[in-house]
């Protein structure tokens, strides 16, 4: 089944890297809509971004989209994977400025007042589903989706810092996954790096209250890591917001190695690009089984009325 929310809900804060304050509200949308950003602060021309693949317009540090006449609006992949994560497939966004708010650098926030706002079930869901394998590489770093009877992501980093080093996690996203294990992991980032990502312009909007620092062998934010392995957790948080692109959930293996937004937007143009390696299937009730959802007992509830 398609899904779309039952009530709007609103959003207030920052931008991580642009610093601005920014209003966001997520609204109910049609069966067969999509999910679409729409730029309330701008009028003279189209101000809707349709969030999918093939509107990525730069990924650097995060998933930027843009239309045919120039309205951007970026970092959307908190949002995104809040919406994948909860089995979301319409819905309009609308926002007052270029940049998502951060929130606490997760997608906690999100998933919160979309569990407490409720889902509507709509009809005539399909997915992707994958039928052969694609890859791309660039040094290090690999990205995969392979053929699976359910929606599976595997993904590994390394980090010379030791407070992270090596961590890796393989995740059935079936059901509530991704709001119980994935939902509350935040965005991290090396200490070191900061100077030269505020000096190019990034991270102007980030603290220690939206962002994990990471400096040598241990955790600056005072508090410390939510999670032992949170920071591959935020990984395929991210993951899941930028699949979510493909523009319907997906049935196959996602597995990333030291993989990223760009890595992850190549191999879904790669996917789109090869005959046969996609096919757009129905969604039936043994589908709905291993699909993210709000609530596992969804099944169920329609099954019975």
């Amino acid at each position: 089944m398609q899904r779309t929310l039952k009530n709007s809900i609103g959003f207030v804060g920052i931008g991580l890297h642009s610093g601005r304050p920014a209003r966001v509200m997520l609204r109910p949308a049609t069966q067969g809509y999509g999910i679409k950003f729409r730029r309330t602060d701008i009028k003279d021309v189209d101000n809707f971004v349709s969030a999918t693949w093939d509107q990525v317009c730069s990924t650097k540090l995060s998933s930027n989209i843009q239309n045919s006449a120039g309205v951007m609006v970026s970092t959307i992949e908190h949002i995104m994977a809040a919406l994948a994560g909860c089995g979301i497939t319409n819905a309009l966004i609308d926002i007052d400025g270029p940049e998502l708010p951060i929130m606490d650098g997760s997608s906690k926030h999100f998933v919160t007042k979309i569990l407490k706002t409720g889902v509507e079930l709509q009809e005539n869901g399909f997915v992707w589903q994958i039928r052969k394998t694609v890859a791309v590489r660039d040094g290090a770093a690999f990205a995969e989706l392979s053929p699976l009877d359910r929606y599976e992501i595997d993904f590994s980093i390394s980090f010379e810092n030791t407070a992270i080093g090596f961590q890796s996690t393989v995740l059935d996203m079936r059901g509530a996954t991704f709001i119980d294990e994935l939902a509350d992991c935040r965005t991290f980032c090396l200490n070191s790096d900061i100077a030269a990502m505020k000096s190019a312009g990034l991270a102007l909007g980030g603290s220690y209250d939206n962002a994990l620092v990471v400096d040598g062998s241990h955790y600056l934010n005072p508090e410390g890591p939510r999670r032992i392995d949170e920071c591959v957790r935020h990984k395929i948080l991210d993951a899941v917001g930028d699949l979510a692109l493909a523009g319907a959930p997906i049935l196959g293996r996602y597995k990333g190695v030291r993989s990223g937004h760009r890595m992850t937007n190549l191999l879904l143009r790669k996917l789109f690009e090869t005959e046969g390696a996609a096919v757009k299937i129905p969604v039936d009730e043994q589908i709905m089984k291993v699909l993210p959802c709000a609530d596992e007992r969804e099944f169920d509830l329609m099954r019975t009325g």
